[in-house]
């Protein structure tokens, strides 16, 4: 009971954070992604062991290009693409059964597009219509919220059969399946009040938020049972790190960037 009070006052309390970086100004989210951003690549850095610094500094000097001084379209597709491509590179390693070290470049390229890129990406989600788009950015959170808790309580209830378990022994495939199905009921509501995408494209959206969400988790999960550790840091009592909190949006980011562009070139 103590436990479930403690996962429900720091939830409330960052999803408090959250609505009202979003809405107080776009400042004030873009300030709070940053900071997201080096907090995620701090519990990264430590659980990988990779020494040093330089890491953040890149990662803040591609954040300050990317949501301030340009909005050049071949360089942000540059970006997407290497952040893509590493996000898929990881999906090999987390599918596969051999044990994998990566050395310290590796680390280095992980950390920066698969986190860093990631954060950078949700960041610029909302300006895609040339506005800051509040509720659409407000939606894919929602999406990713409702998809968690969902999944949460339906594997509880009905799970049998289990998703991953040499990487993640809780998820179900029951599950996956209830959080993906009550994604879509949100998807068709936000629908309602975020009318820049239509139903369906908030159909395609949630679909795409879910697996690639879910694939996010179990890569993080992946990385902490190499690092022998159960959450990837304390700052949110009852939840772990913030990269605990973040990794289905940072990993589903560079794709729903992507999946925005095509909605927009076939519209």
């Amino acid at each position: 009971m103590r436990e479930i009070l403690r996962r429900s006052i720091t939830g409330v309390i960052y999803v408090v954070l959250l609505l009202g970086a979003v809405f107080l100004s776009s400042d004030a989210f873009d300030f709070l992604f940053m900071a997201f951003g080096l907090a995620c690549l701090y519990e990264y850095k430590r659980i990988v062991r990779l020494k040093g610094y330089y890491m953040f500094a890149a990662y803040l000097a591609l954040w300050w290009v990317f949501i301030y001084l340009t909005n050049d379209s071949t360089a942000v597709n540059l970006l997407m693409l290497c952040t893509i491509a590493v996000d898929l590179a990881l999906l090999m390693f987390l599918f596969s059964k051999k044990p994998r070290k990566f050395n310290n470049l590796q680390k280095f390229t992980i950390g920066l597009f698969y986190i860093g890129g990631g954060c950078i990406f949700l960041t610029m989600i909302p300006y895609k219509h040339d506005e800051f788009a509040q509720f659409l950015i407000m939606g894919i959170f929602i999406l990713i919220w409702v998809n968690d808790t969902f999944a949460y309580l339906v594997g509880r209830t009905l799970g049998r059969s289990k998703l991953f378990p040499a990487v993640s022994p809780k998820k179900t495939i029951e599950g996956s399946v209830g959080g993906l199905i009550f994604a879509l009921v949100a998807a068709y509501f936000l629908s309602w009040y975020e009318t820049k995408l239509s139903v369906t494209e908030w159909m395609a959206m949630a679909c795409l938020i879910v697996v690639a969400g879910s694939l996010g988790d179990l890569l993080e999960s992946k990385f902490k049972r190499m690092a022998g550790v159960k959450d990837s840091g304390a700052i949110l009592p009852g939840h772990g790190g913030i990269w605990d909190r973040l990794d289905s949006l940072v990993f589903a980011a560079p794709f729903a960037y992507l999946i925005l562009n095509i909605f927009s070139y076939v519209s």
